[in-house]
């Protein structure tokens, strides 16, 4: 219930797109806040007020002058009651009209008289997007303190492809959650590997680990929430990339130790480098020493083939040895002796932070219990779901960041 107790106008513009509003509607509720809608006049023309007021429970607005306004002033009285507007889909005539200051109707003159914050959604076809006029309003609109959320790029109901789509509801809630959490990583770029790898033996068959990338995913969504600019590599997994953040898929070890230093390595030809690097995801540590091109055949039942392994490269401690090395966060699933095989852990990689959690009975669970470890203190977090002890991780590693970056 990342929204409890936050009240939220959601503007309803005309465009095919309204009828995803009514599935936004229902995850901000979902969220917890609490949602009243106004819809434009264009917007009755593509869902019915009546889909809103049933999945709210609130009263509809079209009509500027609704008697159901004592004061006759329902510009007034809804954006005074409201801790943020939402525009979804903003149309690229209601852009045009904020960008000007047009109000003409109730959507838009509530706007104007507004002491709480926007946030639209831009939804048209992709010539009305790029149009030189309506990147104008855009970047007025920006300038004006408006939070612009999307468009994202993909099929429009015109037939074409392009920017300009309507970001999808679930994302305008993390966009919306992310508002109202506090920035504790603003302006940060944070690097994180979730997820298993998989180590083939032959074209069939191969080794892999139980974890199912769900702490890795959370945490990428946590640090996304907090400000940062969050890249992801992940392992195999069945999981939704959290809204906001950039995933790059590998399968094997060798492909995510790649993937990490190309990552690194990019950003430091562009003179910038990562703020953080949070190696969450549970790595192979060996790999199989020749992968055979052709399926290993059992020929009787006593035959059992002889596999040679060679050891993975460790790709938080490469990380942690590079000479611009972000600030280092390791994780462990130890069966035992957890602080003391978590510290030896510590040391070995040379890293800062560490986080500890007994396993293998918490892959693919949505809740875990971790001990945060550095080189003097221990923090132990109880047992709560992965998105809460992510969001508590995040401030841990948000307190420590400054004073890591800053040195030389």
């Amino acid at each position: 219930m990342m929204l409890e107790g936050k009240k939220i106008l959601l503007g309803v513009s005309g465009g095919v797109a309204a009828f995803k509003a009514a599935e936004l509607a229902r995850s901000l509720q979902r969220a917890g806040a609490r949602v009243r809608v106004v819809m434009s006049e264009a917007a009755t023309h593509f869902i019915g007020t009546a889909s809103f007021q049933a999945l709210t429970g609130e009263p509809v607005y079209t009509n500027q002058w609704d008697t159901r306004i004592n004061n006759g002033m329902a510009h007034i009285e809804l954006s005074r009651a409201s801790d943020l507007i939402l525009i979804a889909p903003a149309s690229a005539d209601l852009m045009a009209k904020l960008a000007a200051g047009l109000a003409d109707d109730l959507l838009t003159t509530l706007c104007l008289a507004r002491d709480c914050p926007l946030m639209i959604a831009p939804a048209m076809n992709r010539q009305m997007w790029e149009h030189p006029a309506t990147q104008r309003n855009a970047s007025q609109l920006m300038g004006d303190g408006v939070e612009l959320i999307g468009p994202t790029s993909g099929d429009q109901a015109c037939g074409e492809t392009g920017p300009g789509r309507m970001l999808e509801p679930d994302a305008i809630v993390e966009a919306v959650i992310g508002f109202f959490t506090p920035g504790a990583l603003r302006g940060r770029s944070v690097l994180i590997t979730a997820g298993p790898t998989y180590e083939p033996i032959d074209p069939v068959r191969g080794i892999t680990n139980r974890s199912s990338g769900k702490m890795g995913y959370a945490l990428a969504r946590a640090c996304a929430r907090a400000g940062a600019q969050v890249d992801l590599i992940s392992g195999p997994v069945a999981l939704d990339c959290p809204p906001g953040v950039r995933r790059i898929s590998v399968t094997t070890a060798l492909d995510m130790y790649q993937a990490v230093h190309r990552q690194l390595d990019d950003r430091a030809t562009a003179g910038r480098r990562f703020d953080c690097f949070i190696g969450v995801a549970a790595v192979a540590d060996w790999r199989v020493a020749e992968i055979s091109e052709q399926k290993i055949k059992k020929t009787d039942e006593s035959s059992v083939p002889t596999l040679q392994f060679v050891q993975n490269p460790d790709i938080l401690a490469s990380v942690a040895r590079r000479p611009d090395a972000p600030y280092c966060v390791g994780f462990a699933a130890e069966s035992e002796a957890l602080e003391h095989n978590g510290r030896e852990k510590l040391a070995r990689k040379g890293i800062p932070l560490l986080v500890a959690n007994i396993g293998p009975d918490t892959f693919g669970r949505d809740d875990n219990q971790i001990l945060i470890l550095d080189g003097e203190q221990r923090i132990a977090l109880p047992r709560a779901s992965k998105d809460a002890l992510s969001r508590a991780l995040v401030d841990e590693i948000a307190r420590r960041l400054p004073a890591a970056v800053a040195a030389p």
